[in-house]
């Protein structure tokens, strides 16, 4: 998606009654307390929430072979009846669905919620032209604070979002596609057939668990192969548990950051509040939105 001006297609805004289906696209449901807190917010909203056979499932550290997994997310997507999909956590396998597989066409597409390892499916409708949303999974759902499960809500609910506040690192304003991303898993999407087109779009990228020589990594991937090139903006969220441990000879993540992205040319904020290990502010995938360098913020039009 290259033209910047117009949003991608959004599906319908929620409303109280609509139902809602349960998948599991990636790693297997280890936590069903904070599963279950999820699973009681969205239906504190007045939506209907379905948990279908296999959600649940495990096949090694995934949630199921991939045959049963990309079936219950084709199911999902082509129910008439259902509104949104609810991914139950991240971890690792999305990317393994899509695979020799393309999303079935449908004439109203449905709300993809999810972050992490979700990057996978979020890239793979961007670049069918449909909007989703980068947010929590049911799994980190409880955690957030009344604010951030409010702002989730209005966003499904098709109603305008605040600016998010960071720190300006380099100065400049843009205007463009919001393409959110966990930084490791969009680096092994370049050059396959996932990755969207990437020009005139803001990134918005977040990771946990890297340590600064792994980002140092994945950035040097993204600039040798020319992947910054036509890009407009950059906005960064929380880099989590990624510091090396003490006495190692390193650089921070910060630094890494800001060395392989501050001479690019254009504007870069950080500090935003989305990611894992914290408050996970929903960000609408495919919204177009304005970067501003000098103050920090990230700004959404209507979508």
């Amino acid at each position: 998606m290259s033209n910047s001006s117009t949003a991608l297609q959004f599906p319908p805004p929620l409303k109280p009654g609509d139902l809602l289906r349960v998948v599991a696209p990636s790693g297997c449901l280890r936590n069903r307390e904070v599963f279950e807190q999820g699973l009681e917010i969205w239906r504190s909203q007045g939506y209907q929430v379905q948990l279908d056979p296999g959600y649940d499932d495990a096949f090694g550290h995934l949630a199921g072979t991939d045959p049963h997994r990309r079936q219950r997310l084709a199911d999902a997507w082509q129910d008439e009846e259902c509104a949104g999909i609810l991914c139950v956590r991240g971890g690792f396998g999305a990317s393994r669905l899509l695979e020799q597989w393309q999303w079935p066409h449908v004439a109203t597409p449905k709300w993809l919620i999810g972050f992490s390892d979700i990057t996978s499916l979020l890239w793979s409708l961007f670049g069918l032209g449909v909007g989703s949303v980068h947010g929590p999974v049911l799994t980190t759902l409880g955690a957030e604070p009344d604010w951030s499960v409010a702002r989730l809500c209005d966003l499904v609910a098709g109603r305008k979002l605040p600016p998010l506040q960071g720190q300006g690192w380099v100065g400049g304003k843009a205007r463009g596609l919001l393409l959110p991303a966990n930084l490791t898993v969009a680096t092994h999407l370049l050059k396959t057939r996932v990755q969207p087109d990437l020009d005139g779009v803001i990134l918005a990228f977040e990771d946990i668990g890297e340590a600064p020589y792994r980002l140092d990594r994945a950035l040097t991937q993204w600039r040798m192969l020319g992947a910054f090139q036509g890009v407009r903006g950059i906005a960064l969220g929380r880099f989590s548990s990624c510091e090396n441990d003490p006495g190692v000879p390193t650089l921070t993540s910060e630094e890494v950051l800001r060395d392989r992205l501050c001479d690019l040319g254009i504007p870069i904020i950080a500090a935003l509040p989305f990611g894992h290990e914290g408050v996970n502010a929903a960000l609408p995938v495919g919204a177009i939105v304005e970067i501003d360098g000098f103050n920090g913020t990230l700004t959404f039009e209507s979508i």
